[in-house]
């Protein structure tokens, strides 16, 4: 397989990603997204790729699905495997999404009773360069609702680390709380939740694919028990094991 030019790769990626984004459903579109107790979600899935120290080619896709409400594991797929295509800041996701794709495809083909209802992705969705991150690409290629959870903050779109996000971070009083990320032009492209009480150190939470912000913000919460979100959280507590 011949490998383009970085400069005809962008060009590549940047014209897939603007057809895929349209793909993407920002609403609910599920019956238990609905109810305010997220009544008939039985299943939520959290998927990450980690990468061995120093080595940015070899990593681990992961995939882990937990009950609801109580978070308890159901099901944990861990492959070593290979990265073909190069890094280039801003599409991260076509480096990625094709393994953890096939995590969740032989999740379907093996025990399809146990693939997940919604994935949270440790990663953003629209709170993105181009407003279709990780959680985005997973989405729509799967069929499957996705939000993105990230733990630091991608500067884009004038969001930034300034004294003002500061501050607003200062003013989340309790695990719930969350401020608006607000870009440039005034549009909203994720929120910085305050995922527990012991933790004053937000999350960033965007759609993904068939989702509210609303609603992914809310499950988001009430998967936390601490900072970073149990279907994430236990991904990386298997990996350490």
């Amino acid at each position: 397989m011949s490998i383009l030019p970085q400069e005809e790769l962008v060009k590549k990626w940047e014209s897939e990603q603007a057809s895929l984004r349209q793909q993407v459903v920002e609403e609910d579109t599920e019956d238990w997204q609905r109810c305010p107790d997220f009544t008939g979600l039985e299943r939520v899935g959290g998927v990450d790729l980690s990468f061995i120290k120093g080595d940015d080619v070899n990593a681990c896709a992961q995939l882990v699905v937990l009950s609801y409400p109580d978070l308890e594991l159901l099901y944990e797929d861990s492959q070593m495997v290979t990265l073909t295509a190069p890094y280039i800041s801003g599409f991260l996701a076509f480096r990625e999404t094709p393994y953890l794709l096939e995590a969740l495809q032989r999740l379907e083909t093996t025990q399809p009773s146990l693939l997940p209802q919604v994935v949270l992705v440790d990663g953003n969705g629209l709170f993105h360069y181009r407003e279709f991150g990780l959680a985005c690409h997973l989405g729509v290629l799967s069929g499957l609702p996705c939000i993105g959870v990230a733990k630091n903050l991608l500067q884009v779109q004038g969001v930034e680390k300034s004294e003002e996000h500061q501050s607003q971070i200062a003013s989340l009083q309790k695990g719930g709380d969350s401020f608006p990320l607000t870009t440039n032009s005034g549009k909203v492209l994720g929120r910085a939740l305050r995922s527990s009480d012991s933790s004053t150190k937000p999350v960033y939470v965007s759609v993904g694919h068939k989702i509210s912000l609303d609603t992914a913000l809310h499950l988001t919460h009430s998967c936390c028990r601490y900072r970073v979100p149990e279907p994430i959280r236990q991904i990386r507590s298997q990996s350490d094991e």
